[in-house]
């Protein structure tokens, strides 16, 4: 039976589409507002001279049965989008070296790769692959992290098995502290593999990246588990959830944006909607309303002017003071990163024999991780729908700073030409790329993704999985106002499509509890 509340999502990246599909299916009303012209955020796709280029994401967790998608899938019941294992994950080129680390799905194989490379630290990796169980298992559970009221907190402790309990005392490490530990931490090949993949997962390198949280990043990849390469593109994924959405009755309107959510007495109550085709603004109220933007985007959300007369209105109510103290929180965040990403159509011939679909690569040891010294590179199948026949798409991405890119007192052209050409001299390295072997160049920047996420900056990939901003130190779903919620990868578990698309279950749980 239908409920009367109606629930607006503000977004429609894969967390705020999951929470708003879910929400229909289970009976809700359900307006969600996406300023950019296609759903989807950082995992949505466009098109170029018959060549489909993804956004930003370009690998999928989760499908396998059990797996997030696969679950969320089956209760909207919609069929999962068409898939093949990565296999390997990556392949991860080092500084001067000609043969890669291959990340393997099996993992027999891929615990002989780790020491034939690393000779002497199987019992880190033993130690990880034992995190990754525990907390794979303890994460299937659906526990609320972190918890705010006593159903979390319910949710949480029935969540709890003997072998989560031996996960606690690692809940203060690093990585880098398990790898002193172990004696580990003067072995620069294995310092740098794990700076790579860790920075793509969880923003930040091996010094400063939760144990518990790498021991996920690092295990997820290998069987019954692994990473999937989506037919068509990543597109896909959102397609099937705004098809879900429409069919149980919920409303998408794109090139609509937010820019104000209204709060009285201490509720969330509506938000002031503009059209940007036309620019007309009205408001729309609701009783529950779910944020799929960044922890920065949602304090620019809500008016400080409404804190202050919360404290005039009722000077007893903790919540002004809870409002002061998240925005505090938010502002005194590590600064996040942005991504350059150059999007190249190519003749196949570009492409050398066996190349795998997904490679890593760091230029330089001395150079930092990003600004193109370091590369996460995609590479198309043929016949996997995003290239016409003979031709295929290369993607390409570093990390970059975002303040560099809005410096006034940069061109910003001639800095996004120089990275452009630096990309392509950089990747000229591996792939045989000349003038007459690419077809299509295009790449973005922060300032690309502000305008097509509306993402504060431009930023990508949550707030960083650093001890201080994960599982049980994190931003909860919950915020400090009633009747609003947070959803996407600057709450636990994570970025990613799997991340966001658990923190949207997490949420809808959360509604129904409510009643």
């Amino acid at each position: 039976m239908a409920k009367s509340s109606q629930a607006i999502v503000i977004g429609a990246g894969i967390g705020g589409l999951t929470a708003a599909a879910l929400l229909a299916h289970r009976g809700y009303r359900v307006l969600v507002l996406e300023q950019a012209i296609v759903p989807g955020g950082c995992a949505s796709s466009f098109k170029r001279k018959g060549f489909t280029f993804d956004v930003g994401a370009t690998q999928v967790a989760g499908l396998e049965p059990g797996g997030i998608h696969h679950r969320i899938f089956s209760e909207l019941e919609i069929d999962p989008p068409a898939a093949t294992p990565c296999d390997p994950a990556c392949a991860v080129y080092l500084p001067g070296e000609t043969e890669p680390i291959n990340v393997w799905r099996n993992p027999q194989k891929w615990q002989a790769e780790r020491q034939r490379q690393f000779p002497g630290s199987e019992p880190f990796w033993q130690l990880m692959a034992n995190l990754f169980r525990y907390s794979w298992a303890f994460q299937s559970r659906d526990p609320v992290l972190p918890p705010r009221n006593l159903w979390d907190l319910w949710q949480l402790t029935k969540a709890v098995r003997p072998d989560t309990l031996l996960t606690l005392p690692y809940t203060f490490l690093t990585v880098g502290d398990a790898l002193r530990g172990y004696g580990l931490d003067d072995n620069l090949r294995l310092k740098t593999f794990l700076d790579l993949q860790l920075k793509l997962y969880s923003q930040v390198d091996a010094e400063e990246t939760a144990l518990l949280y790498a021991a996920t990043a690092l295990g997820v990849s290998q069987e019954p588990q692994g990473l999937y390469h989506l037919q068509g593109s990543m597109q896909v994924l959102s397609d099937r959830l705004v098809e879900a959405l429409k069919r149980d009755g919920g409303k998408l309107l794109v090139r609509h944006s937010v820019d104000r959510i209204f709060v009285e007495n201490g509720k969330a109550i509506g938000v002031r909607i503009r059209d940007l085709k036309t620019n007309e603004v009205w408001t729309e109220t609701a009783d529950r309303i779910v944020a799929n933007v960044t922890v920065q985007n949602l304090v620019d959300l809500l008016d400080e002017k409404q804190t202050e007369n919360l404290a005039i209105q009722n000077p007893k109510s903790q919540i002004p003071n809870r409002m002061r103290g998240y925005k505090h929180r938010v502002e005194k965040l590590p600064p996040s990163s942005g991504a350059f990403v150059i999007y190249l159509g190519v003749e196949e011939s570009a492409i050398p024999a066996g190349c795998p679909p997904h490679l890593q690569f760091l230029y330089d040891y001395e150079g930092r991780i990003g600004e193109n010294n370091s590369l996460f590179v995609s590479v198309s199948h043929p016949g996997d729908g995003r290239a016409p026949q003979g031709k295929a798409t290369i993607t390409a991405s570093s990390f970059t700073d975002v303040r560099q890119w809005w410096n006034s007192h940069n061109n910003y052209e001639d800095l996004k030409r120089k990275y452009t050409e630096e990309a392509i001299a950089r990747l000229s390295q591996y792939f045989h790329l000349t003038p007459e072997t690419i077809i299509h160049v295009e790449a973005a920047t922060p300032r690309t993704f502000a305008r097509f996420t509306a993402r504060d900056r431009g930023i990508v990939g949550g707030v960083g999985q650093r001890i201080p901003t994960f599982g049980p130190f994190g931003f909860a779903n919950r915020t400090p106002i009633q009747n609003l919620w947070l959803v996407g990868d600057s709450t636990h578990p994570g970025e990613g499509t799997a991340g966001v698309s658990y923190s949207a279950l997490t949420v809808v749980r959360q509604i129904e509890a409510r009643g």
